[in-house]
């Protein structure tokens, strides 16, 4: 039992990269360079989204949602990447360590569903387009943001206490430069087996039913599409989807290779590079791929800067 407790009271070591460590130095600059993007580009669109009337709309409600999102999941993990990166102490307490695996999974499973919730926006506004004010009225998209952050949280409260709990006869390096819960099962001394189970069954409804619902909803909105006679018409409509399509590829690509296989199969390097990837660069592309052919955004922008025309004008 003193070897099994000996993890809370001394807390963890996150390995990470420390038998290489030139790749640590690099990762420590491109690792806060990108954080520094992130906060950027998604405190803009949650700035902008309040300043401005013109993005006061059911789309631009969810994406500030997904903005606060990236910026508390960031905030959550890579000030302590950094701090492993940039110096030989690679401690974490048992504390930090609970804390950053519930905010990982919550959040995590918080941008599943609103991934879906913007989904079903989008179908709204390509297949319903004359009821969309209607149906997206404010107290809707009040509701089904709320239920992507339960869900979230919801899957957190049931996962991390039982990935923490798992014994492991005093082992505290864990192969990884965050408390991923892969890395934490993966360091158990028992048959995780059962808690395998829980996991994938939890995946099923947390990551792929708003996958299901993601694709149902842009199998509605590919045969509207083809309805349409109109090149322009056509043009518009996929201009609307293409943002939310891309930050979707990015996302569940790398949650579903992560959370939907056994930890038996799970590659550390290839996992530590995964991880890298949607902590580090999805969060910081989003803003980028909204806003790059988004007119609204740039004109929000030119009118908080002042170089753009009055909005009765």
């Amino acid at each position: 039992m003193g070897r099994q407790n000996a993890s809370s009271s001394e807390g963890f070591i996150l390995v990470g990269f420390s038998d290489r460590p030139r790749l640590e130095l690099g990762l420590f600059v491109v690792v806060l360079a990108f954080y520094l993007l992130t906060l950027l580009g998604n405190m803009a669109i949650i700035l902008l989204s309040a300043l401005d009337a013109r993005l006061h709309t059911p789309m631009y409600f969810f994406l500030a949602n997904l903005s606060f999102l990236d910026v508390c999941f960031t905030t959550g993990s890579i000030p302590q990447m950094l701090y492993n990166l940039g110096g030989p102490d690679k401690t974490i307490s048992y504390v930090g360590c609970a804390v950053q695996l519930y905010f990982v999974l919550a959040l995590g499973g918080v941008e599943c569903v609103l991934l879906a919730v913007m989904a079903y926006d989008r179908y709204v506004a390509v297949c319903k387009p004359l009821h969309y004010a209607v149906i997206m009225h404010p107290r809707l998209c009040g509701q089904l943001a709320s239920a992507a952050w339960l869900s979230g949280f919801s899957n957190s409260l049931i996962m991390a206490p039982q990935t923490l709990l798992l014994p492991r006869c005093g082992h505290r390096r864990v192969d990884h430069f965050l408390c991923e819960m892969p890395a934490l099962i993966g360091m158990a001394c028992v048959d995780t087996t059962t808690l395998e189970a829980l996991a994938f069954a939890l995946a099923i409804f947390i990551i792929l039913t708003p996958l299901l619902l993601i694709l149902t909803s842009y199998g509605y909105i590919a045969r509207a599409v083809l309805r349409i006679r109109s090149v322009v018409g056509r043009r518009k409509a996929l201009n609307t989807c293409s943002s939310h399509l891309a930050v979707v590829w990015l996302f569940y690509g790398t949650i579903i290779y992560m959370y939907l296989q056994p930890a038996n199969a799970y590659s550390q390097d290839q996992g530590k590079f995964l991880t890298l990837f949607y902590t580090i660069v999805t969060p910081s592309v989003n803003p980028l791929i909204y806003t790059l052919r988004n007119k609204d955004v740039k004109e929000a922008v030119k009118k908080v800067l002042g170089k753009g025309p009055a909005q009765g004008q």
